[in-house]
């Protein structure tokens, strides 16, 4: 299903949807940052997605970073959450989703990083080298957030 992103576009569509969703910035004992080239937009992404019902909202962090990498995490805090009804997203489907999405802090515990049906490429990333690579600028905002570990509270925009 492809997903086009729209962020404060006079021309998006009406958002007839919310769904709340993660993001989990991981980054390894070397620095590097977990991330992932999204199969809807080919984009490289924190990785991340919805909440579920029945999960906890970590429960769901974790399982996203697991289906989407390989990657086993366990959650650390809260960097930021995002909502800003100018972002929205149209899928495929009709769907126009106006963004909500709650980006954690993890650390990785274990796993073999691979790819997943919505991952076709996961990577550890030096931070120097996130200037490269083909990030919406929104995902772009929360990876800054996260990095910034002189923040003394989550982001709530």
């Amino acid at each position: 299903m492809g997903r086009i992103d729209y962020l404060h576009d006079p021309s998006a569509p009406p958002a007839n949807s919310v769904v709340p969703s993660v993001v989990a910035f991981v980054q390894n004992s070397a620095g590097y940052v977990l991330m992932i080239r999204r199969s809807d937009n080919g984009r490289w992404a924190l990785p991340g997605g919805g909440h579920e019902v029945g999960e906890s909202i970590s429960e769901t962090v974790v399982r996203e970073v697991r289906e989407e990498t390989g990657i086993e995490v366990e959650v650390v805090g809260l960097s930021g959450l995002y909502t800003d009804p100018g972002h929205v997203m149209r899928y495929d489907d009709g769907e126009v989703r106006q963004q909500f999405s709650i980006c954690f802090r993890a650390r990785p515990t274990g796993g073999e990083l691979r790819t997943s049906s919505e991952t076709p490429a996961a990577r550890w990333v030096a931070p120097d080298d996130l200037p490269g690579l083909d990030i919406h600028p929104t995902m772009r905002l929360r990876i800054d957030h996260a990095m910034d570990w002189t923040r003394t509270s989550p982001y709530i925009g």
